[in-house]
């Protein structure tokens, strides 16, 4: 990865970070890292590896791919994950969970869909 790939990744994560309304600390925390190894990420200075990459999503609330993408870990032109799939994924969530989540989007994406042909044939 070249120096520009690091600082952007770097510029990404303190956006994300600076968005979710957390300190470097506290972001620090949440993602089992130190508090000057996140500055360094932040700072273009330093490659997270996949697995904090992985930690950070968690603790950013943001998709892992999102990351591994900025960091040139995965192709960007791959189609994204569906819903299901990031939602059957979610290790944080129980299976009930998921199941009124998913329930929820299939209604709400209907009636999206409902509306969009509604107002086609208007």
């Amino acid at each position: 990865m070249n120096e520009s790939k690091h600082t952007d990744l770097g510029e990404f994560i303190r956006s994300q970070r600076e968005r979710a309304n957390l300190s470097l600390r506290r972001l620090a925390e949440k993602a089992g890292i130190s508090n000057p190894y996140l500055s360094q990420i932040e700072r273009g200075i330093r490659k997270p590896s996949a697995q904090i990459l992985r930690n950070l999503s968690r603790a950013l609330e943001i998709s892992a791919n999102t990351l591994y993408a900025r960091a040139g870990l995965i192709d960007e032109d791959l189609p994204p994950v569906s819903v299901h799939d990031a939602i059957e994924s979610d290790e944080r969530l129980t299976p009930d969970q998921k199941r009124v989540l998913l329930d929820m989007y299939r209604a709400l994406a209907g009636s999206a869909s409902a509306t969009t042909r509604q107002e086609e044939v208007s």
